[in-house]
């Protein structure tokens, strides 16, 4: 059973050694804060990711995401292909005014188009002026920190991985092309060393010669 007026000690401790400690301003905007590397600050878009998949505004439960798109035709990439169309992007804006920090969007991104950014320096006069658009999201996106550096005993990511692969292929396809169209080596053209210049085969006769079993000049 706790002792009657302990809550009141305890608190009355609390201040007491608040009281002993000096108060400490921050001189914000002179000094800015230190913030954690991961803040959630603002949301940053990197748009040349977006294929207009409309999943983060579908999720958003604010509903604070604003796209609009348009369809266009690619042509064939080779003679006799398909034409196919693909989504390009118009307008890609966020309402701060309404967005709540959940983060759904960024998790539900298939393709890592948006990322958080530190960023908190974006109050305005007009609440109207809270929806951001596509420039101005671009813009944060580069102030988006690096991730934190994997773990040395981690399973190397597939996409690296995968990547790897295709660049060892492409190094080993480039050596075998250029092996291949290397001219190939002359062939050997030693002469016999027993048929050279100056030296005589066995059985061979010449001017004050004979054969090994014959002297020179014949039978007496």
């Amino acid at each position: 059973m706790p002792i009657p007026g302990s809550g009141l000690a305890k608190g009355l401790a609390v201040t007491l050694r608040t009281m002993t400690k000096r108060s400490h301003t921050a001189q914000y905007p002179e000094v800015q804060p230190e913030l954690p590397p991961r803040s959630r600050g603002v949301i940053g878009l990197f748009e040349e990711n977006c294929t207009v998949c409309m999943l983060c505004a579908r999720e958003c439960p604010d509903w604070c995401i604003y796209i609009d798109s348009h369809k266009e035709t690619v042509p064939a990439a080779a003679p006799g292909g398909r034409e196919r169309s693909r989504n390009v992007l118009d307008r890609f804006a966020i309402d701060f005014s309404l967005c709540m920090y959940c983060g759904i969007c960024i998790e539900v991104c298939p393709f890592d188009a948006l990322f958080w950014s530190p960023e908190f320096e974006y109050a305005e006069t007009d609440i109207h002026e809270l929806t951001h658009e596509r420039d101005k999201l671009r813009e944060w996106m580069w102030t988006v920190p690096a991730p934190p550096a994997l773990d040395p005993a981690a399973e190397e990511p597939k996409e690296i991985a995968a990547a790897r692969k295709a660049v060892e292929k492409a190094e080993a396809a480039a050596a075998a092309q250029a092996a291949a169209a290397a001219p190939a080596p002359a062939p050997a053209t030693d002469a016999d060393p027993g048929t050279g210049p100056g030296t005589a085969g066995p059985g061979a006769s010449g001017p004050g010669g004979g054969t090994p079993d014959t002297p020179a000049g014949g039978p007496a």
